[in-house]
Protein backbone atom coordinates (compact mmCIF):
# COMPACT_ATOMS: atom_id res chain seq x y z
CA UNK A 1 0.00 0.00 0.00
CA UNK A 2 1.40 3.62 -0.77
CA UNK A 3 1.13 5.97 1.43
CA UNK A 4 -1.24 9.21 0.87
CA UNK A 5 -1.60 12.71 1.94
CA UNK A 6 -5.00 14.69 2.15
CA UNK A 7 -4.84 18.47 3.24
CA UNK A 8 -7.84 20.56 3.85
CA UNK A 9 -7.86 24.29 4.94
CA UNK A 10 -11.22 25.06 6.91
CA UNK A 11 -11.32 28.91 5.71
CA UNK A 12 -13.86 31.19 7.50
CA UNK A 13 -13.67 33.42 4.85
CA UNK A 14 -15.56 30.52 2.50
CA UNK A 15 -16.89 28.42 5.20
CA UNK A 16 -18.43 30.31 8.06
CA UNK A 17 -20.81 27.92 9.70
CA UNK A 18 -19.69 24.90 11.97
CA UNK A 19 -22.23 22.73 9.85
CA UNK A 20 -19.74 23.17 6.55
CA UNK A 21 -16.57 22.71 8.37
CA UNK A 22 -17.61 19.45 9.56
CA UNK A 23 -19.17 18.44 6.06
CA UNK A 24 -16.17 19.66 4.74
CA UNK A 25 -14.10 17.09 7.13
CA UNK A 26 -16.16 14.00 7.48
CA UNK A 27 -15.96 13.77 3.33
CA UNK A 28 -12.69 13.74 3.20
CA UNK A 29 -11.65 11.51 5.67
CA UNK A 30 -15.13 9.05 4.58
CA UNK A 31 -13.00 9.69 0.65
CA UNK A 32 -9.61 8.66 2.08
CA UNK A 33 -10.59 5.61 4.18
CA UNK A 34 -12.73 4.34 1.23
CA UNK A 35 -9.37 4.97 -1.63
CA UNK A 36 -7.41 3.06 1.76
CA UNK A 37 -9.77 0.38 2.47
CA UNK A 38 -9.81 1.56 5.98
CA UNK A 39 -12.04 -0.29 8.44
CA UNK A 40 -14.95 1.02 9.35
CA UNK A 41 -13.56 1.76 13.25
CA UNK A 42 -10.65 3.66 11.82
CA UNK A 43 -13.49 6.23 9.76
CA UNK A 44 -14.94 6.46 12.69
CA UNK A 45 -12.41 7.62 15.11
CA UNK A 46 -10.84 9.69 13.07
CA UNK A 47 -14.13 11.56 12.13
CA UNK A 48 -15.03 11.64 15.61
CA UNK A 49 -11.69 13.21 16.86
CA UNK A 50 -12.06 15.65 14.29
CA UNK A 51 -15.14 16.88 14.46
CA UNK A 52 -14.32 17.61 18.45
CA UNK A 53 -11.47 19.09 17.59
CA UNK A 54 -12.69 21.13 14.70
CA UNK A 55 -15.95 22.43 16.91
CA UNK A 56 -13.32 23.55 19.94
CA UNK A 57 -11.67 25.61 17.06
CA UNK A 58 -14.28 27.07 15.58
CA UNK A 59 -15.60 27.29 19.04
CA UNK A 60 -13.72 28.85 20.90
CA UNK A 61 -10.74 29.90 19.10
CA UNK A 62 -11.47 32.83 17.37
CA UNK A 63 -12.01 36.59 19.26
CA UNK A 64 -15.51 36.85 20.42
CA UNK A 65 -17.38 37.96 17.62
CA UNK A 66 -15.12 37.61 15.05
CA UNK A 67 -14.65 34.63 12.46
CA UNK A 68 -13.59 31.59 13.50
CA UNK A 69 -9.86 30.71 13.21
CA UNK A 70 -8.23 29.14 9.68
CA UNK A 71 -7.96 25.64 10.28
CA UNK A 72 -5.51 23.13 8.49
CA UNK A 73 -6.03 19.66 8.40
CA UNK A 74 -3.08 17.15 6.94
CA UNK A 75 -4.04 13.54 7.03
CA UNK A 76 -1.12 10.78 6.03
CA UNK A 77 -1.94 7.47 5.48
CA UNK A 78 0.99 5.10 5.88
CA UNK A 79 1.39 1.06 6.06
CA UNK A 80 0.11 0.35 9.42
CA UNK A 81 -1.02 4.47 11.11
CA UNK A 82 -2.19 7.56 9.88
CA UNK A 83 -0.17 11.17 11.09
CA UNK A 84 -3.21 13.79 11.47
CA UNK A 85 -1.93 17.56 12.16
CA UNK A 86 -4.15 20.15 12.92
CA UNK A 87 -3.35 23.49 12.98
CA UNK A 88 -5.14 27.08 13.42
CA UNK A 89 -4.30 30.59 13.59
CA UNK A 90 -6.24 30.70 17.04
CA UNK A 91 -5.73 31.60 20.17
CA UNK A 92 -2.62 30.01 21.95
CA UNK A 93 -4.20 26.50 23.15
CA UNK A 94 -2.57 24.08 24.78
CA UNK A 95 -5.06 20.98 24.86
CA UNK A 96 -2.71 19.14 26.99
CA UNK A 97 -1.80 21.76 29.81
CA UNK A 98 -5.08 24.34 29.25
CA UNK A 99 -8.34 22.57 29.18
CA UNK A 100 -9.98 21.14 32.22
CA UNK A 101 -9.47 17.74 33.35
CA UNK A 102 -12.58 15.69 32.53
CA UNK A 103 -14.56 14.17 35.14
CA UNK A 104 -15.06 10.57 33.85
CA UNK A 105 -16.24 9.19 37.26
CA UNK A 106 -18.59 11.25 38.04
CA UNK A 107 -22.35 10.65 37.74
CA UNK A 108 -23.16 12.68 34.75
CA UNK A 109 -25.19 15.61 36.91
CA UNK A 110 -21.87 15.94 39.47
CA UNK A 111 -19.22 16.42 36.61
CA UNK A 112 -18.22 19.53 35.36
CA UNK A 113 -18.40 20.96 31.27
CA UNK A 114 -15.30 21.12 30.05
CA UNK A 115 -12.48 18.88 28.97
CA UNK A 116 -14.36 15.44 28.35
CA UNK A 117 -13.79 16.26 24.53
CA UNK A 118 -9.80 16.09 24.91
CA UNK A 119 -9.87 13.45 26.94
CA UNK A 120 -11.63 11.79 23.79
CA UNK A 121 -8.98 12.83 21.61
CA UNK A 122 -6.59 11.40 23.97
CA UNK A 123 -8.36 8.48 24.71
CA UNK A 124 -8.63 6.91 20.84
CA UNK A 125 -5.18 8.56 19.07
CA UNK A 126 -1.48 6.42 19.87
CA UNK A 127 -0.21 9.12 20.11
CA UNK A 128 -0.12 12.86 20.57
CA UNK A 129 1.70 16.04 20.80
CA UNK A 130 1.00 19.60 20.32
CA UNK A 131 3.22 22.78 19.90
CA UNK A 132 2.69 26.67 19.13
CA UNK A 133 4.57 27.76 16.71
CA UNK A 134 4.57 30.27 14.01
CA UNK A 135 1.35 31.78 15.51
CA UNK A 136 -0.23 28.68 15.23
CA UNK A 137 -1.33 25.88 17.23
CA UNK A 138 -0.21 22.77 16.03
CA UNK A 139 -1.48 19.44 17.63
CA UNK A 140 -0.04 16.09 15.45
CA UNK A 141 -1.80 12.92 16.17
CA UNK A 142 -0.90 9.15 15.16
CA UNK A 143 -3.50 6.24 15.33
CA UNK A 144 -2.08 2.77 14.77
CA UNK A 145 -4.21 0.83 12.18
CA UNK A 146 -6.23 -2.26 13.71
CA UNK A 147 -5.45 -5.54 12.05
Amino acid sequence: MMSEKVSLTIDPASCPSQEQALQIITSAVEELGQREAWPDSLVFKVNLVLEELGLNIISYGGESGGPHPEIEIVITSENDSLTIEVSDDGRPFDPFEDAPEATVNAAIEDRRIGGLGIHLVQTMMDDLSYQHTGGKNRLTMVARREE
